[in-house]
């Protein structure tokens, strides 16, 4: 049984695009598109594809709060879907380069996997780094073993990956959109 079908899965994308006019935070496309299986003995799919929404609150902090949703090809080039929240700080920001920053946290989500318990959702949470711009920027998130075989209550098939690093691009539709 799907609980996050593509049906609903598009829902959550249309509300997170109409999200902007109702909130005063900015909206990011995602694109999903690398993993890497560190050390992995296995050949795994590590072109993750894939599209999603990332919706940061207006923050006059540091601390920054955002909201996700994305799909993507998972390492057995089936489709995973999560929806969830991350909590990050600005470790260095310059208006210089249209604003670089780089700033670190976690994100907290429900994902959904064919692999695991049945396509049901599973809550996890991971590290995550975050640097660009203004107007474009990366998504790295680490995915130790440990974490893996927490998650899910199960053991890795690879016995000798070493964790996933994945990345992601995003671009701000926020700074595309006509200012109100």
């Amino acid at each position: 049984m799907h609980i996050v079908s593509p049906a609903r899965f598009a829902l959550l994308l249309l509300l997170a695009v109409a999200a902007p006019s109702a909130m005063a935070g900015s909206l990011s496309a995602v694109i999903n598109g690398k993993s890497i299986h560190i050390d992995a003995a296995e050949d795994w799919n590590e072109n993750n594809t894939g599209l999603g929404f990332e919706y940061q609150l207006r923050s006059s902090s540091r601390w920054k709060t955002q909201l996700m949703v994305n799909g993507f090809r998972d390492s057995n080039e089936e489709m995973s879907y999560m929806a969830g929240a991350g909590l990050h700080r600005t470790l260095f920001a310059t208006e210089r380069f249209n604003g670089f920053y780089l700033d670190a946290g976690i994100n907290a989500f429900l994902m959904t996997r064919k692999d695991i318990n049945g396509n049901r959702p599973f809550p996890g949470a991971l590290p995550s780094l975050t640097f660009g711009n203004r107007y474009a920027g990366f998504n790295v998130t680490y995915l130790p073993t440990k974490a893996v075989e927490s998650m899910t209550d199960s053991r890795m098939v690879d016995d000798e990956t070493r964790g996933i690093l994945f990345v992601q691009f995003k671009i701000a539709v926020s700074q595309l959109l006509p200012a109100d």
